[in-house]
């Protein structure tokens, strides 16, 4: 005679397919939302500074869609250099480091050119 098999999370006798592991919808959902809960957290926080990251670019790029800026200046807003989505090295060998669709490369250690992504990538020669 076969175990009987239970649901993985609440413990009740399962009926149906040999491979069924869940009574029903709400317990699979439940069993992964606490299987998944410590990297979701981390990754909502993540997410969390990319976003605020990309507000700040944006305020920051203007109606125009470039300029240079401080790297000071983005720090005081809550900007985080350390988090990006993407980079794109341009043929030039220019770095731009993208949160989605706003970015930035490095003029020297104090300013950074910000951009929106598609506008011209051209940095304005005033810093």
């Amino acid at each position: 005679m076969k175990p009987e098999k239970v649901c993985l999370e609440c413990g009740e006798p399962l009926v149906g397919r040999a491979d069924k592991k869940f009574c029903d919808d709400q317990c699979r959902s439940n069993y992964n939302n606490k299987a998944n809960s410590d990297v979701t957290a981390e990754m909502r926080n993540i997410n969390n500074i990319l976003r605020k990251n990309r507000r700040i670019l944006e305020l920051t790029a203007g109606t125009e869609g470039k300029t240079n800026v401080s790297r000071q200046k983005l720090t005081d807003k809550g900007f985080n250099f350390k988090y990006h989505t993407h980079q794109h090295v341009t043929q030039k060998g220019v770095v731009y480091k993208l949160c989605y669709d706003y970015g930035y490369s490095d003029r020297d250690k104090d300013f950074v050119f910000v951009i929106k992504w598609g506008v011209s990538m051209t940095p304005p020669t005033d810093k």
